[in-house]
């Protein structure tokens, strides 16, 4: 199997009110293509933070981490944004959907920044696979909380990317969303063959994935 993610001692420092706060402490793991990979631990363990890095949307204070066989440490933030815009898909807790945007237009922004043609077809197919093909003209505040992280999803896997991260996507979500929400997310990363790394608090979700790890105190336990 091919390494998607390679993570050598990877350290987060951050100065806060108090000084320098060690948010992770040495962290080292691999993650291999098409593999599901659950991050757990308590609430301020590092979990969303090592995921930010992972997306290259954080800066590591020290070691090394490589996707797609890339150096993601020594790219600036243009090429790391391209980067993410070529290989991978970000699922928020909080959507993170543009209010002015339609939900197809929402989905269609990735592409549409990348040049790419067919970019509102392709997004209207990936509302479809997501069941939101009849709100497509729907702006995120004539959505539900349930419908806005589908239309996140879409968004994320409409590059067809070949590492999807998610943090705690069904995080703010009742039971029935939730479920659905979880039941899209892995048909997505099958349909498109993608490596998945999601952060969650929710032990049915993380018991679907091939591997979980824990996080705690800013090491793995």
């Amino acid at each position: 199997m091919n390494t998607v993610l390679d993570l050598r001692d990877v350290r987060l420092s951050l100065n806060g009110n108090a000084g320098q706060v060690e948010i992770l402490r040495g962290i080292s793991l691999t993650v291999q293509a098409g593999e599901s990979l659950a991050l757990i631990g308590p609430s301020g363990s590092g979990k969303s933070s090592l995921l930010m890095l992972m997306a290259g949307l954080e800066r590591a204070s020290g070691g090394n981490i490589s996707a797609l066989g890339q150096d993601l440490t020594g790219m600036d933030e243009d090429a790391l944004a391209r980067f993410r815009r070529g290989n991978m898909g970000v699922v928020f807790q909080s959507f993170h959907l543009i209010p002015t945007m339609t939900a197809l237009e929402n989905v269609a922004v990735p592409l549409e920044i990348a040049g790419e043609a067919g970019a509102f077809a392709r997004a209207k197919t990936e509302l479809e696979a997501v069941g939101l093909g009849a709100r497509a003209g729907h702006y995120p505040s004539q959505l539900s909380g349930g419908e806005q992280q589908r239309v996140a999803l879409a968004r994320a896997s409409v590059g067809r990317p070949k590492l999807l991260l998610a943090d705690e996507p069904t995080g703010n979500l009742d039971t029935v969303n939730g479920a659905a929400i979880m039941d899209l997310l892995f048909g997505l990363r099958d349909r498109h063959g993608a490596t998945l790394v999601m952060v969650t608090h929710a032990p049915e979700l993380a018991e679907r994935c091939d591997r979980v790890l824990r996080l705690a105190d800013g090491v793995l336990a």
